[in-house]
């Protein structure tokens, strides 16, 4: 167990990091799975932009990397475009 004040403050901090970083990646996968099974191409596109925002956002703050967003989002648009 931790002895200082700042690494018990950094246990606490990180567990709420991760928490909030967990969220926001299930929240992100599950509007990536909801795009994919949209049949109406106008609603896709308007989605899209909210869930390239959402992958920008996670690339940003490292919780994804950086390629796998901007393969997503190639993934993504090629599929709302075929449609």
């Amino acid at each position: 167990m931790a002895n200082h004040k700042s690494a018990l403050k950094r246990i606490r901090s990180n567990e709420a990091k991760r928490l909030r970083n967990k969220y926001q990646h299930k929240t992100t996968r599950n509007a990536v799975r909801d795009l994919r099974s949209l049949e109406d191409k106008k609603e896709a596109e308007a989605k899209l932009n909210t869930v390239i925002s959402m992958l920008d956002k996670l690339a940003k703050k490292n919780i994804i990397h950086k390629n796998k967003a901007a393969n997503l989002k190639s993934q993504l648009t090629k599929h709302v475009s075929a449609m």
